[in-house]
């Protein structure tokens, strides 16, 4: 086994403490960073050419998004997976609008909608935003009635995975024929065979499971990852307190320290990683966890982040004319 390569974060990049914060992403054409706190509905921007202190809340909204992606040819908004399904929010302004809704009248019926919300997800080759639901646990306890959804660039709605508790981290290799998804609770990062052509998954089976020594604690479970452009894979210990780089094969070659419980999702702007965590508001009194819980973390790790693609949708994507 070789050496594992060790990093370590001692202090926060941007001191918060967001119940969950989640979904890091780097808009590349302005060189600026989003992430939400997805348990307060809040949107956040910050303008990497200032850093830091250029960070301020977006808006805060009435139903919570779990994951982002931008739109190819709409420079003004993006598109998210949040509360009910699929809509489209401004970058500047934080106002939304629905695209797509996910559940069939019959489990609206049931009251679905509100005691589920959208999480962790990400775009494909071709366009397409894959999204997970699950149970929103400030509504009800989590059952296995979540599941993956795809968003067709038709806005056609398919759903390829059913029965699952906490949906993370989707990606796709290189090759782009190895399609990676997270099943947290199962401590389990999946892989299926993946066809760019017609977006069929196939074959699962693990990539990655957390080592049965516990060396990241009781508690870890792999969170949401990114890969980098030299094929590995970056993953978040939710209740570790590390990211770990993962070679193709699966296997830990490097590791980051944070100095919190809680890390929730890594995303590269250029050769810098950003990690976003939870667990401010979740300690005794409403307290964080630790003292820099659901602060935002950031660190140079020497390779720059795999290509990303943007969601390629129809005229109801696009910016609305002025």
């Amino acid at each position: 086994m070789s050496e594992i390569k060790k990093y370590e974060i001692t202090e926060p990049w941007i001191r918060l403490n967001c119940a969950l914060g989640e979904g890091p992403y780097y808009e590349e054409n302005t060189h600026s960073l989003r992430f939400l706190d997805v348990e307060k509905c809040e949107l956040h921007r910050v303008d990497l050419n200032i850093g830091a202190s250029s960070h301020k809340l977006v808006k805060k909204n009435d139903i919570s998004f779990g994951v982002t992606s931008d739109i190819e040819g709409n420079d003004t908004e993006f598109i998210f997976g949040g509360k009910y399904g699929y809509g489209i929010c401004n970058r500047e302004t934080g106002e939304y609008r629905w695209i797509k809704k996910v559940w069939s009248d019959e489990e609206s019926a049931d009251n679905k909608p509100n005691r589920m919300r959208g999480n962790d997800g990400g775009v494909d080759s071709q366009g397409r935003f894959w999204v997970g639901f699950m149970n929103d646990p400030l509504i009800t306890e989590f059952t296995d009635e979540g599941a993956v959804f795809r968003l067709d660039t038709d806005l056609s709605l398919h759903r390829p995975l059913s029965n699952i508790t906490i949906p993370n981290g989707t990606t796709w290799n290189a090759s782009d024929n190895i399609m990676f998804w997270t099943d947290s609770p199962l401590k389990t990062i999946f892989q299926f065979d993946y066809s760019p052509i017609t977006g069929e998954i196939t074959n699962r089976r693990p990539y990655f499971v957390m080592p049965e020594d516990n060396r990241y604690g009781d508690d870890a479970v792999p969170d949401g990852h990114c890969l980098d452009a030299e094929g590995y894979m970056w993953t978040a210990l939710h209740g570790g307190s590390h990211v770990l780089r993962l070679s193709p094969q699966g296997e830990i070659v490097a590791e980051i320290k944070l100095p919190t419980l809680q890390p929730t999702c890594p995303a590269f702007c250029g050769e810098e990683m950003v990690i976003t965590s939870a667990g401010g508001t979740s300690g005794p009194d409403g307290k964080g966890v630790d003292e820099f819980a659901g602060s935002v973390f950031k660190i140079n790790v020497g390779v720059k982040g795999l290509k990303k693609y943007k969601f390629k949708g129809d005229a109801a994507t696009k910016a609305p004319s002025v």
